[in-house]
């Protein structure tokens, strides 16, 4: 990952500080060890801070077209890059660098915002048109590159990460309390939203623009959803078959750099799936990294061993202690910038560290495929609550609670607190957030241990209501799946796994 930060006066020149924008830059060397770039005019400022991955030696950013009209300072990569650029040369464009940095402005430059369409990759992206005077800003479609603003007295300043905005001493730093009520039910913040006042994460699939003297924000993608009269009617084998094509080509192109890339094999299906495509395919030499625990209820180190042993491959495990998690939270909220419900990150953190020694930059993760391919419960959860709730007296109602949940149905009053929370809410089967609303209520009974005071400021406030009043057009009519998946990824993947448990940990 690298790290992008800037300034700009939306209204017209008014000077920008040097010290200042190597100050923002400088709050984000975590994520660029490598080297540092800045761009600077009398209206912006442009700052890089990068993880060299694609062309080592000339991808110093910023990156500028042939008259330096257009400047560009980037985070990501993106994958089809090269068959980009083959369409960009036949137009006449010409390039001084062999980076997809450099090929995304060159895009831009031929197409402007629509360009955004054609990337297939992860990235967050900002552009200064020096002829036009305005500032682009981009994110990839489902979040995985961070992109932070705010605005004030009409300048624009972004970031990678918030603290890196915080540099400016003008801005002052205040939880917002309806963040907090967020967390404590979703487990995020629903974007723009984040956990201080006047922050905003420019969500997936957006972008944000400056002309005029005016910020505009577009959405250019969204989470595609499905009725059950748009269901495919290839059979199940060519539907396997196509899958195994368009994974076996997500691998490919995620292995297009000039480091060496590994990957995370935790013993599931999804990262040993993705690492014996890699092992199968491209790289039988590919290096792995995996995650032990001190406790035999979390370790996953008998199905890590079996991989290893049947894919032949060279693994590194970290044995994440009890011990070490506690010792690595602190630094690990520090790298999050919001609060966490559980520990999980952390481990990830101590793992990215091991695989930084190990002298890896790039690893492949199985992260996205429980949501594409529902193997999370909550999605079996929904499908056996809407049974319950049309067959209210069917004998298989405690069959098929038993079968989710095996081991807590061992259990009698764990048996019986699992009917109950199953039984909440099915008199609402017809609410767009069904599937997920008892995990939600669930979560947000930590409520109760809010101060008076920041219960008080929260106020009214319903996260419920906000999730239904942002659900796109059609959602009504997509199958219990297809909103069942889109609620997952769009709040838990996009705002959660991709980020507390993806970039800022990596």
């Amino acid at each position: 990952m690298c790290g992008i930060a800037g300034i700009c006066h939306i209204d017209g020149p008014d000077g920008v500080s040097l010290n200042g924008i190597k100050r923002t830059i400088g709050a984000l060397c975590h994520r660029g060890p490598d080297e540092t770039g800045i761009y600077l005019d009398d209206q912006v400022g442009l700052g890089h801070a990068r993880l060299s991955i694609i062309d080592l030696s000339s991808g110093t950013q910023p990156i500028h077209n042939k008259d330096k009209s257009l400047w560009i300072v980037y985070n990501g990569e993106v994958f089809n890059y090269p068959e980009l650029k083959k369409d960009l040369l036949r137009k006449g464009h010409r390039f001084y660098t062999t980076s997809d940095t450099e090929v995304v402005l060159h895009l831009y430059e031929e197409q402007g915002p629509d360009c955004l369409k054609q990337l297939n990759g992860q990235f967050a992206i900002a552009i200064w048109d020096a002829k036009k005077k305005e500032l682009f800003l981009a994110r990839d479609r489902v979040g995985i590159r961070p992109l932070y603003y705010t605005v004030l007295n009409n300048t624009v300043i972004f970031a990678s990460e918030i603290k890196s905005i915080f540099t400016n001493e003008n801005i002052s730093r205040r939880i917002d309390p309806i963040a907090m009520d967020q967390i404590f039910t979703f487990w995020t913040t629903l974007t723009p939203r984040t956990v201080f006042k006047d922050i905003y994460e420019l969500p997936p699939g957006h972008y944000l623009k400056t002309s005029g003297g005016k910020v505009t924000i577009r959405k250019y993608w969204d989470i595609p959803l499905y009725s059950r009269a748009e269901q495919s009617d290839l059979s199940p084998q060519e539907i396997c078959r196509h899958v195994q094509d368009l994974l076996q080509d997500a691998v490919r192109i995620r292995l297009r750099a000039d480091v060496p890339v590994g990957c995370y094999l935790s013993g599931g299906l999804d990262s040993s799936g993705t690492t014996a495509l890699v092992v199968r395919n491209f790289n039988k030499d590919v290096r792995t990294f995996g995650i032990r625990f001190d406790s035999a209820g979390f370790d996953e180190g008998k199905y890590q061993n079996l991989m290893v042993s049947y894919l032949n491959v060279n693994h590194t495990d970290l044995k994440a202690t009890n011990e070490q998690i506690g010792a690595s939270l602190p630094d690990c909220l520090w790298h999050c910038e919001k609060p966490l419900l559980r520990t999980g990150p952390v481990p990830l953190f101590l793992l990215s560290d091991v695989v930084r020694k190990s002298g890896y930059k790039v690893v492949l993760t199985g992260e996205g495929a429980d949501e594409i391919f529902g193997g999370y419960n909550i999605f079996r959860e929904a499908k056996v609550r809407r049974f319950l709730a049309k067959y209210p007296n069917s004998q298989s109602r405690a069959e098929l609670i038993g079968q989710l949940y095996p081991y807590i149905f061992d259990n009698p009053r764990l048996k019986r607190t699992l009917q109950s929370f199953f039984a909440r809410g099915l008199d609402q089967i017809d609410d767009p957030i069904f599937s997920h609303f008892i995990r939600w209520d669930n979560t947000s009974r930590i409520k109760t241990f809010f101060s008076q005071e920041l219960t008080e400021a929260v106020g009214q406030y319903d996260g419920y209501q906000e999730v239904r009043q942002s659900l796109p057009e059609g959602f009504e009519r997509a199958d219990d799946f297809s909103r069942a998946q889109y609620l997952e990824m769009a709040i838990f993947m996009s705002n959660y796994l991709l980020s507390s448990q993806g970039d800022r940990v990596a």
